[in-house]
Protein backbone atom coordinates (compact mmCIF):
# COMPACT_ATOMS: atom_id res chain seq x y z
CA UNK A 1 0.00 0.00 0.00
CA UNK A 2 1.17 3.48 -0.70
CA UNK A 3 -0.24 6.81 0.07
CA UNK A 4 0.96 9.99 -1.37
CA UNK A 5 0.01 13.42 -0.38
CA UNK A 6 0.22 16.76 -2.10
CA UNK A 7 -0.39 20.52 -0.56
CA UNK A 8 -1.94 23.57 -2.68
CA UNK A 9 -4.84 26.01 -2.13
CA UNK A 10 -7.64 25.33 -0.94
CA UNK A 11 -9.66 25.30 -4.13
CA UNK A 12 -7.44 23.69 -6.22
CA UNK A 13 -7.28 20.77 -3.81
CA UNK A 14 -11.36 20.97 -3.48
CA UNK A 15 -11.17 20.86 -7.28
CA UNK A 16 -8.81 18.04 -7.63
CA UNK A 17 -10.81 16.30 -4.74
CA UNK A 18 -14.41 16.65 -7.10
CA UNK A 19 -12.24 15.23 -10.03
CA UNK A 20 -10.89 12.28 -8.52
CA UNK A 21 -14.19 11.52 -6.23
CA UNK A 22 -14.30 7.80 -6.76
CA UNK A 23 -10.64 7.61 -5.45
CA UNK A 24 -11.24 8.36 -1.96
CA UNK A 25 -9.19 11.27 -1.49
CA UNK A 26 -8.83 12.83 2.01
CA UNK A 27 -8.94 16.46 1.85
CA UNK A 28 -7.58 18.40 5.40
CA UNK A 29 -6.60 21.85 6.26
CA UNK A 30 -4.15 23.02 9.13
CA UNK A 31 -1.09 24.99 9.63
CA UNK A 32 -2.27 27.32 6.62
CA UNK A 33 -2.40 24.93 4.08
CA UNK A 34 -4.83 22.24 2.43
CA UNK A 35 -3.61 18.93 2.15
CA UNK A 36 -4.90 16.28 -0.23
CA UNK A 37 -4.21 12.45 1.10
CA UNK A 38 -4.68 9.07 -1.32
CA UNK A 39 -3.90 6.01 -0.35
CA UNK A 40 -4.09 3.12 -3.03
CA UNK A 41 -2.49 0.15 -4.47
CA UNK A 42 -2.04 1.76 -7.73
CA UNK A 43 0.01 4.91 -8.80
CA UNK A 44 -0.97 8.47 -8.03
CA UNK A 45 -2.39 10.65 -10.07
CA UNK A 46 -0.72 13.58 -8.36
CA UNK A 47 1.83 15.31 -10.54
CA UNK A 48 4.22 16.09 -8.06
CA UNK A 49 3.36 14.07 -4.55
CA UNK A 50 4.98 13.32 -1.54
CA UNK A 51 5.35 9.49 -1.94
CA UNK A 52 5.28 6.90 0.97
CA UNK A 53 5.38 3.37 1.65
CA UNK A 54 2.71 2.11 4.46
CA UNK A 55 4.61 -0.01 6.51
CA UNK A 56 2.54 -0.36 9.35
CA UNK A 57 -1.23 0.19 9.85
CA UNK A 58 -4.37 0.20 11.64
CA UNK A 59 -7.55 1.23 10.96
CA UNK A 60 -9.20 3.04 8.09
CA UNK A 61 -8.64 6.66 7.21
CA UNK A 62 -11.90 8.73 7.47
CA UNK A 63 -12.59 11.75 5.58
CA UNK A 64 -13.62 13.66 9.05
CA UNK A 65 -11.17 13.71 11.71
CA UNK A 66 -8.17 15.12 13.88
CA UNK A 67 -5.11 13.80 11.48
CA UNK A 68 -1.29 13.97 13.45
CA UNK A 69 1.86 13.73 11.56
CA UNK A 70 4.81 13.29 13.06
CA UNK A 71 8.19 13.76 10.62
CA UNK A 72 10.97 12.01 11.43
CA UNK A 73 14.45 12.75 9.36
CA UNK A 74 15.96 9.57 9.49
CA UNK A 75 19.91 8.43 8.55
CA UNK A 76 19.73 5.56 6.36
CA UNK A 77 21.99 3.50 8.94
CA UNK A 78 19.19 4.22 11.49
CA UNK A 79 16.04 2.83 9.37
CA UNK A 80 15.84 -0.53 10.07
CA UNK A 81 16.22 0.18 13.82
CA UNK A 82 13.09 3.08 13.56
CA UNK A 83 11.32 0.91 11.23
CA UNK A 84 11.29 -2.08 13.88
CA UNK A 85 10.80 0.65 16.93
CA UNK A 86 7.53 2.18 15.55
CA UNK A 87 6.31 -0.50 13.96
CA UNK A 88 4.54 -1.78 17.05
CA UNK A 89 3.33 1.90 17.94
CA UNK A 90 -0.05 0.84 16.56
CA UNK A 91 -0.92 -1.70 19.38
CA UNK A 92 0.04 1.17 22.40
CA UNK A 93 -2.48 3.40 20.74
CA UNK A 94 -5.22 1.72 19.21
CA UNK A 95 -7.40 1.17 22.14
CA UNK A 96 -7.10 4.72 23.18
CA UNK A 97 -10.46 6.85 23.26
CA UNK A 98 -11.26 8.26 19.82
CA UNK A 99 -8.33 6.54 18.30
CA UNK A 100 -9.33 6.17 14.49
CA UNK A 101 -5.84 5.08 12.24
CA UNK A 102 -2.64 4.43 12.62
CA UNK A 103 0.36 4.81 9.31
CA UNK A 104 4.15 4.49 9.13
CA UNK A 105 5.02 6.08 6.27
CA UNK A 106 8.05 5.02 4.54
CA UNK A 107 9.36 7.86 2.48
CA UNK A 108 10.79 7.43 -1.39
CA UNK A 109 12.73 9.42 -2.60
CA UNK A 110 13.57 11.26 0.85
CA UNK A 111 14.31 10.71 4.31
CA UNK A 112 11.71 12.04 6.48
CA UNK A 113 9.45 9.18 7.78
CA UNK A 114 5.80 10.01 8.85
CA UNK A 115 4.05 8.54 11.58
CA UNK A 116 0.33 9.55 11.22
CA UNK A 117 -2.66 8.96 13.38
CA UNK A 118 -6.11 10.03 13.07
CA UNK A 119 -9.03 10.86 15.86
CA UNK A 120 -12.24 11.74 16.08
CA UNK A 121 -11.42 14.81 17.68
CA UNK A 122 -8.04 17.04 18.84
CA UNK A 123 -9.21 16.62 22.37
CA UNK A 124 -8.36 12.48 22.10
CA UNK A 125 -4.84 13.32 21.04
CA UNK A 126 -4.55 15.76 23.72
CA UNK A 127 -5.75 13.10 26.38
CA UNK A 128 -3.26 10.11 24.53
CA UNK A 129 -0.36 12.66 25.18
CA UNK A 130 -0.77 12.51 29.00
CA UNK A 131 -0.75 8.42 29.29
CA UNK A 132 2.24 6.37 29.96
CA UNK A 133 1.93 4.65 26.47
CA UNK A 134 2.56 8.05 24.66
CA UNK A 135 5.38 8.54 26.65
CA UNK A 136 6.85 5.34 26.00
CA UNK A 137 6.09 5.69 21.98
CA UNK A 138 8.24 9.31 21.97
CA UNK A 139 10.92 8.13 23.98
CA UNK A 140 12.99 7.15 21.11
CA UNK A 141 12.52 10.10 18.95
CA UNK A 142 13.47 12.20 22.34
CA UNK A 143 16.93 10.93 21.63
CA UNK A 144 17.12 9.88 24.91
CA UNK A 145 16.90 5.56 24.29
CA UNK A 146 20.15 5.99 21.94
CA UNK A 147 21.98 8.40 23.42
CA UNK A 148 25.08 6.73 23.90
CA UNK A 149 24.42 4.54 20.60
CA UNK A 150 26.84 4.55 17.92
CA UNK A 151 24.07 4.38 15.60
CA UNK A 152 22.68 7.66 14.50
CA UNK A 153 19.37 7.70 14.05
CA UNK A 154 18.23 10.67 13.67
CA UNK A 155 19.38 13.21 10.90
CA UNK A 156 17.45 16.04 12.58
CA UNK A 157 14.85 17.08 14.83
CA UNK A 158 11.22 16.28 14.36
CA UNK A 159 8.12 18.19 13.81
CA UNK A 160 4.54 17.66 13.46
CA UNK A 161 1.97 18.85 11.44
CA UNK A 162 -1.78 18.97 12.70
CA UNK A 163 -4.62 18.83 10.36
CA UNK A 164 -8.54 18.67 10.49
CA UNK A 165 -10.43 16.96 7.93
CA UNK A 166 -14.10 17.85 7.73
CA UNK A 167 -16.78 16.98 5.26
CA UNK A 168 -18.57 20.09 3.77
CA UNK A 169 -22.49 20.77 5.29
CA UNK A 170 -23.38 19.73 1.21
CA UNK A 171 -21.63 16.33 1.73
CA UNK A 172 -23.13 14.72 4.35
Amino acid sequence: MYLYMTSGTKDFMEKLQERYKDEGLILMHGGGQSLLLHETEAKSFFQTPRRYEVISSTGNLKDEGFFVCNNVTVTDEGRPVFEHRFSSLQEEIESQPGFVAFRLLRPIGSDTYVIMTEWEEASNFDLWKSTPSYKNSHQMIDNKEFANSTTHIFASAPYITTFIAKKEDSER
